[in-house]
């Protein structure tokens, strides 16, 4: 009796094992091929079919009669239906979301994207959710239901306007603050800049230096340096930022400023590492690895036509030169495809 037992399932446990073996094979390379971590979107689906296709595969082999299959797929077919529609506002929401963001295609791995309250760098996509990195260097997980359901804002890799604001008194001339602060946003190297007036308050005026910022890569480090410019470029000038409502209750002679002692400024070290590079790394090293691909993919659709454009080619100079130039491409495509593999086998061993 057990030998007849262990006869008839045999061959549902054979192909357990099996599926078992086979999902953990292509999980595995899937993960070597996909980004650097976790499974892409394609990969994602790719998994999720193989698991529903290899759970039908046992489901078939187990030994029982034909009705009792039938009647057991169509229980599993109601639980797997009820799963659905229970979850369908959050699992299939944020998956269909996915689709939809890679559809509008509105940012991609490296940009600058702000959600409601949320400001970072993307630094992951996937099925069911987007990552940036903020300002403090933090990993935020945002699902994609909530950046469909609520406006999505990029910053151009073109270039953004960057600004500062400061409030200064009604005593203190206009043109003097336009002109001081628009020396402020040149010395900060902005494209275009311009000085508006923001508002006209009951005791003071708010005043906005902007300008141009075509790196936004820099966009951290730069609009600090720029609000250290405009105050040293204020004091210089010696307009004092101070509110006209201030008050102290020490006893000061009529001549006294507030400002502080002209001081020679120290040259920025070039060596050193900016705000940027530090607070954005996983953001960068994602955008890198998103940008070999991308031109391996550019190397990939030259390689096939010139394929096809040598088989056209009769023998010849034209030939042996088209040859030669199909050979250097391919060494170009072979070191980049070893440099991502690198990269990412690198982003695995450091990644959070």
């Amino acid at each position: 009796m057990p030998i007849e037992l262990l006869r008839d399932f045999l061959p549902s446990t054979g192909a357990l094992i099996g599926v078992v073996f086979a999902l953990f094979v292509l999980n595995h390379v899937l993960q070597r091929s996909g980004p650097a971590r976790g499974l892409g979107l394609r990969s994602q689906l790719f998994m999720l079919a193989a698991t529903v296709v290899g759970a039908l595969i046992v489901l078939l082999m187990l030994p029982m009669a034909a009705g009792t299959r039938l009647e057991l797929i169509r229980v599993l077919g109601l639980v797997f239906s009820a799963a659905v529609a229970l979850s369908a506002t959050t699992f299939l929401g944020n998956a269909l979301a996915g689709f939809m963001l890679r559809a509008v295609r509105n940012f991609r791995i490296g940009d600058f994207i702000r959600c409601g309250e949320h400001f970072g760098r993307v630094s992951e996509r996937g099925l069911l959710h987007t990552e940036i990195q903020t300002e403090d260097r933090e990993l935020t997980t945002l699902p994609n239901l909530y950046l469909v359901t609520h406006p999505v804002t990029t910053i151009r890799t073109s270039g953004t306007v960057l600004s500062a604001t400061v409030s200064l008194g009604y005593d203190i001339p206009r043109a003097q603050v336009e002109e001081v602060l628009l020396e402020a946003a040149r010395k900060t190297e902005l494209e275009d800049p311009f000085v508006q007036i923001l508002e006209l308050g009951d005791f003071s005026v708010t005043y906005r230096a902007a300008g141009i910022l075509t790196d936004v890569k820099r966009l951290v480090s730069v609009r600090s340096h720029l609000r250290g410019n405009v105050m040293d470029a204020l004091h210089d000038g010696k307009i004092e930022i101070v509110s006209p409502t201030f008050m102290n209750q020490r006893r000061l002679s009529a001549d006294q400023v507030f400002r502080p002692r002209p001081t020679p400024a120290a040259p920025p070290s070039s060596a050193a590492s900016t705000p940027d590079e530090v607070v954005f790394d996983k953001a960068d090293e994602a955008e890198s690895l998103e940008a070999l691909r991308e031109t391996c993919k550019k190397l990939e659709a030259e390689i096939e036509q010139s394929g096809a454009l040598i088989k056209e080619t009769p023998e010849g100079a034209e030939r042996d030169r088209l040859h030669a130039e199909l050979q250097r491409v391919e060494t170009r495509r072979d070191y980049l495809e070893r440099l991502i593999a690198q990269r990412e086998a690198e982003a695995k061993g450091t990644g959070p």
